[in-house]
């Protein structure tokens, strides 16, 4: 895990439809309208419709999804309340 927090983190939205991000360390949750994920600078909630991840490489860090991308949001890693909460805060 300590190799990983060395990644680098990037996201990259192409005309609000192709999401390329760099240093995510798990996906925790998704659906059509939502990405949960866990990246090296922290929690990250992705909005929007159709969402659907195209890859990721648990390896490198490296997550492909496209879609509808409404919003991306920073949260905290260590964010101690329930699933249900942190997505509708």
């Amino acid at each position: 895990m300590d190799e990983k927090l060395n990644l680098a983190h990037k996201i990259i939205i192409d005309e609000r439809k192709n999401l390329n991000i760099s240093g995510v360390l798990e996906v925790k949750a998704f659906d059509d309208e939502t990405l949960i994920l866990d990246t090296v600078l922290g929690g990250l909630t992705v909005k929007g419709e159709g969402l659907h991840i195209i890859s990721f490489n648990t390896e490198t860090g490296d997550l492909l999804a496209e879609g509808k991308i409404h919003a991306a949001v920073y949260t905290s890693l260590n964010n101690k309340g329930s699933f249900l909460k942190r997505v509708f805060r």
